[in-house]
C-alpha cells in the first residue's frame, strides 16, 4: 500500500458532497453499499454517527396510522425471533432505544480544537466569491496556502512549526506516523478524514470533478490530511480511532428496526404492485385509443406524477416519464453566463458544449433582454458595494434606507405582490429561449475542453433512444419536452429543488436540445431509416414545468400557425392543470388548497418562507413501464414514473439503460432523503432557521464547524415536528418478462448487489401473464399468488452476512 493508494481507499466510505448552486441528492452512506444494510447503518454509525433506522416514535405512528399491514409485521418478527405482538415489540424498541450522549473526554476537546481550526481555513480556502477578502496564495495549492497562514494562527501551540513542514504533503503524513505501525494506516486515514464528513467529501467531489474553482486553487485530500494531521500532532488529539467495545464491530441479528422498515416498506409496496397488476391486465384488453391531441414528456420526478395526473384529466393528452436531462450528457452555457454547468447526472460526464446563441433576426428583443438585465446587474453591484464598503455603509443608510426599507418591507408582508411585480416585468422583457438556439449543430472551429454541439449520427442516436426508452410508436401533432425547475427567494438549498437528473439544475435547457434535435429534417430522415416514422404534421417543443408554482412555459416561437389552436388548447388545459396540482400541494402544505396557485406563488417570492414546497419528500416508489399502468391512479407524489414499453425492446437494452441509470440515481435520491429523516443533525442540515451559508459552498449550524451534507429539516418535517417524508427505501416495479429483468442484473453487478444487501427493492409484473415475481437476491426471485397476498409475499429482509 502507497500513502496516496491508502488515502484514496480511506475516502470511500464519505459520501462525495455538491456545493450549494448545483446541489445533488446522494446516498451519504454510499461508501457503504457493498454491505447488506443493517450492516452499512451499524458500521457508518461507528464512522459517522448519526441512526441509521426511524426512531421508535416513527415506527409506532405509522403503525397506528394504519400503514404497517399487521400480517406482515408479525410474520416478519416471529421469522426472525422477535415476540410477534407488534406492541410488544414497540415497546422493547422504545426501551432498548440508546439515547444516552457520551461523556467528554479531553480527547474529544482537543479534537474540537483542531476542527475548529481547520475548517476556518478550509472555509478561507474553499469560498467561492463570497468573501470580500480572500485568503492568500490560494493560486499555491490549499497545502502551501496552509504551511504560509496557518504558522501565523495565535490560536494553533506552537503554530511556527506548520512553516517548517516539508513541502510534498505525502512526506508530512509519513512524519506525523513515523510512530505508527504501518498496517494501521488505513484506520488513521478513514479515522481522520471522516471526522469531517461534510468538508471532506466536498474536497473529494471536487478534486474528482475538476471544475474551474479547482483549476485555479487546488486542494488534494493528501493535502488536506497532512494538514489535519499536523494540527493533531499540535494539539495533541488522538491520530487512531478509539477501540471497537462491541469487539470486531459486526452486526451479528437482524436488528428489530430492519423488521419494523421491512414490514412498511412491504405494506407500501404490496398496494402498488397490487394496482400495477391490475392495470396491466386491463391495459392488455383494451382498444387503442387513437392519436392523442398532444404528448408531453416530463421528468421522471415524483412531483411530476401530480401534474400530470391532472393534465389528463382535461383532455386527451399522453403523458411519458423520461429522465429529465432528457438522455443528452451536455454541459451547458446560457446567454450571458459567467460560466457553464453540467446538466445531467453525476453518473455521467458531460460530452457535449452547448451554448445558447443569439439569432440576428431577434436583435430587438435582445436589446430589451440586455438592456434590462444590464441595469439590474448594475443595481446589485453598486448596492453590494454601498452595503459592504465601511467608507459607504452609513451614507448608503442615510441616502436609500427610507426607499430600500420600504422595498424589505414589501418583500416581507406582501410577497404575493412582488411576484405580480416580478412577472409582470418578465413579461415586458423579453427571456433568452424568444431571441437565443442552443448551438445543437457541430462546430469543428470551437476549441474548447468539449467540443461544440452534435454531429448528425449523434442527434439521431440521442432522439431515437428517447424515443426506444419510452417505447413510442406514435405521435401527436404537438409533442412537448419538458424540463422542470423551482422558483424561491432567499434559499441556500434552491437548486435541490431543481432538476436533479440535470445535477441541480433546470431542465429547460435540455429540453430545448432535443426538441430542436427532433425538428431537424436529417435527423427525421435518420429515425425513418432506424424504423421510427414521425409524420410531417408532428411538431416538436420545449417547456418548463416551475414545481413551486406547478406553472408550465412553453418555448413555442417556431410552431406553425397551423398547430395554433392546438397550442391555444393546450396552454389553458395546462393553466387548469395548474390549478388542480397547486390544489393539491398546497393542503399538504398546510395551506388552503382553494387558493392554491396564489399560495404557492406567494411562496415561491416569500424570503422568509423556509418551506416554498415539498420537493420530493414522500418518494417511495419507482414503476418502469407504460403510462396505462399508472394512469388514472393517485400516486400522492410519491412515485417515480419512467415510460417502457417492454414489447418494443426484445433484446432488453431499454430496460438495462433504465435499470442502470435512472433507476440507481432514483435510489440516491431515496436514500437522501431517507437518512436526512431518520437523523437532520448528522445526514441532513437542521433548521433553516439556525444555517448559514458559507462560501457559495454549503451551510453551517451556527457560525462554525462541519459542512452539513443534506437536506434542511423544513423540506422533510411537518410543522407538528413529525416527519412528512416517510423513510422509506425505494421499491421499484417493472413491467418486463422476468427473465429480462434477470439478464440484466446477471450483467450489471453494481446494480444487483445493490438489491442483495437491501438498498432497494425489486417487483415485477409480467405483461404477458400479469404474474407477479419479487426479487431474492442472488438473481433469484419467489412468485407472488393471490392466495399469499401481494404485501405478506414481500415481505422481505436483506441477507445476513456469514460469521
Amino acid at each position: 500500500m502507497t500513502t496516496e493508494s491508502g488515502i484514496e481507499d480511506s475516502i470511500d466510505a464519505v459520501g462525495s458532497v455538491w456545493p450549494l448552486h448545483s446541489f445533488v441528492t446522494a446516498n451519504p452512506l454510499a461508501g457503504f453499499e457493498d454491505r447488506p444494510f443493517h450492516e452499512a447503518v451499524d458500521d457508518a454509525g461507528r464512522l459517522l454517527g448519526g441512526d441509521g433506522y426511524p426512531g421508535p416514535p416513527v415506527f409506532r405512528r405509522a403503525w397506528e396510522q394504519g400503514r404497517i399491514d399487521p400480517d406482515v409485521i408479525e410474520a416478519g418478527l416471529t421469522a426472525h425471533g422477535y415476540d410477534g405482538d407488534p406492541e410488544a415489540s414497540l415497546d422493547r424498541m422504545a426501551e432498548t432505544a440508546d439515547g444516552a450522549a457520551g461523556a467528554t473526554t479531553a480527547a474529544d476537546t482537543a479534537t474540537d480544537r483542531v476542527d475548529a481550526v481547520l475548517t476556518k481555513w478550509l472555509a478561507a480556502f474553499l469560498d467561492q466569491g463570497r468573501a470580500e477578502w480572500a485568503m492568500p496564495n490560494r493560486e499555491d495549492g490549499f497545502y502551501d496556502a496552509f504551511r504560509t497562514v496557518a504558522s501565523h494562527d495565535g490560536t494553533v501551540p506552537d503554530a511556527g512549526a506548520i512553516a517548517d513542514l516539508p513541502d510534498d504533503p505525502l512526506d508530512a503524513i509519513r512524519d506525523r506516523l513515523v510512530d505508527c505501525p504501518i498496517d494501521d494506516w488505513p484506520a488513521v486515514f478513514e479515522y481522520q478524514l471522516a471526522a469531517l464528513p461534510g468538508w471532506t467529501g466536498f474536497i473529494k467531489q471536487r478534486a474528482a470533478d475538476g471544475d474551474a474553482w479547482q483549476s485555479a486553487y487546488p486542494i488534494t485530500l493528501s493535502g488536506y490530511l497532512a494538514a489535519r494531521l499536523t494540527l493533531a500532532d499540535l494539539f495533541d488529539a488522538p491520530l487512531a480511532p478509539p477501540e471497537d467495545p462491541d469487539g470486531d464491530g459486526a452486526a451479528a441479528e437482524i436488528p428489530l428496526p430492519e423488521v419494523w422498515l421491512t414490514a412498511w416498506e412491504a405494506s407500501y409496496r404490496g398496494e402498488l404492485v397490487e394496482a400495477v397488476t391490475d392495470a396491466s391486465e386491463a391495459a392488455a384488453a383494451a382498444p387503442d385509443g387513437g392519436r392523442p391531441d398532444a404528448q408531453l414528456v416530463f421528468c421522471i420526478d415524483t412531483r411530476s406524477e401530480i401534474l400530470r395526473r391532472h393534465l389528463e384529466g382535461t383532455g386527451d393528452y399522453e403523458t411519458h416519464g423520461y429522465a429529465g436531462f432528457f438522455g443528452i450528457p451536455m454541459r451547458h452555457a446560457g446567454y450571458g453566463a459567467d460560466v457553464a454547468v453540467d446538466a445531467c447526472p453525476p453518473i455521467l460526464d458531460a460530452q457535449h458544449r452547448i451554448a445558447d446563441r443569439p439569432d440576428p433576426l431577434a436583435d430587438e428583443g435582445r436589446d430589451d433582454h440586455d438592456r434590462w438585465r444590464g441595469a439590474l446587474a448594475a443595481a446589485r453591484t453598486g448596492i453590494k458595494r454601498l452595503k459592504t464598503n465601511v467608507a459607504t455603509v452609513f451614507s448608503f443608510v442615510e441616502s436609500a434606507g427610507v426607499g430600500y426599507g420600504a422595498a424589505l418591507a414589501a418583500r416581507t408582508l406582501h410577497p404575493g405582490r412582488v411576484h405580480d411585480l416580478r412577472d409582470g416585468a418578465d413579461e415586458r422583457v423579453p427571456d433568452e429561449h424568444e431571441f437565443c438556439e442552443p448551438s445543437v449543430d457541430y462546430n469543428p472551429d470551437s476549441v474548447r475542453e468539449l467540443r461544440e454541439g452534435l454531429t448528425l449520427d449523434e442527434k439521431v442516436e440521442y432522439a431515437a433512444t428517447a424515443f426506444e426508452l419510452m417505447g413510442w410508436d406514435e405521435f401527436a401533432r404537438l409533442v412537448v419536452f419538458t424540463g422542470h425547475a423551482s422558483e424561491t427567494a432567499n434559499n441556500p438549498f434552491g437548486s435541490s429543488l431543481d432538476c436533479g437528473a440535470c445535477a441541480g439544475n433546470p431542465g429547460g435547457p435540455n429540453a430545448r436540445v432535443l426538441a430542436a434535435i427532433c425538428n431537424d429534417d436529417a435527423v427525421r430522415a435518420g429515425l425513418c431509416d432506424r424504423g421510427i416514422d414521425v409524420p410531417d404534421d408532428t411538431v416538436f417543443l420545449a417547456g418548463e414545468h416551475n414545481t413551486t408554482t406547478d406553472e408550465v412555459e412553453l418555448y413555442a416561437g417556431d410552431v406553425p400557425e397551423s398547430h395554433a389552436e392546438a397550442l391555444d388548447r393546450l396552454r389553458a388545459d395546462l393553466e387548469t392543470a395548474r390549478a388542480g396540482a397547486a390544489a393539491e400541494r398546497a393542503g399538504d402544505m398546510g395551506a388552503a388548497a382553494d387558493a392554491g396557485v396564489r399560495e404557492t406563488e406567494r411562496r415561491a417570492a416569500d424570503w422568509a418562507e423556509t418551506r416554498p414546497e415539498w420537493g420530493l419528500a414522500g418518494n417511495a416508489g419507482f414503476v418502469i413501464g407504460p403510462r396505462e399502468l399508472t394512469d388514472g391512479l393517485d400516486l400522492d407524489g410519491r412515485t417515480f414514473l419512467h415510460s417502457y414499453d417492454p414489447s418494443a425492446d426484445p433484446d432488453g437494452d431499454a430496460l438495462e439503460a433504465i435499470m442502470t441509470g435512472p433507476m440507481v440515481v432514483t435510489q440516491w435520491i431515496n436514500t437522501q432523503y431517507y437518512f436526512a429523516t431518520v437523523d437532520n443533525a448528522v445526514h441532513g442540515s437542521g433548521s433553516k432557521v439556525t444555517q448559514n451559508p458559507v462560501g457559495n459552498v454549503g451551510v453551517y449550524q451556527g457560525n462554525g464547524g462541519d459542512l452539513m451534507t443534506g437536506l434542511p429539516a423544513q423540506s422533510l418535517i411537518g410543522t407538528d415536528g413529525q416527519p412528512y417524508h416517510q423513510p422509506l427505501r425505494l421499491s421499484t416495479v417493472v413491467h418486463a418478462p422476468v427473465e429480462r429483468v434477470t439478464d440484466v442484473l446477471g450483467d450489471n453487478e453494481n446494480v444487483a448487489e445493490l438489491l442483495d444487501n437491501g438498498w432497494l427493492s425489486l417487483t415485477v409484473v409480467d405483461p404477458a401473464e400479469h404474474r407477479v415475481f419479487h426479487y431474492q437476491g442472488d438473481l433469484e426471485w419467489s412468485t407472488v399468488t393471490p392466495e399469499m397476498g401481494t404485501a405478506a409475499a414481500t415481505a422481505t429482509t436483506p441477507p445476513v452476512a456469514d460469521d
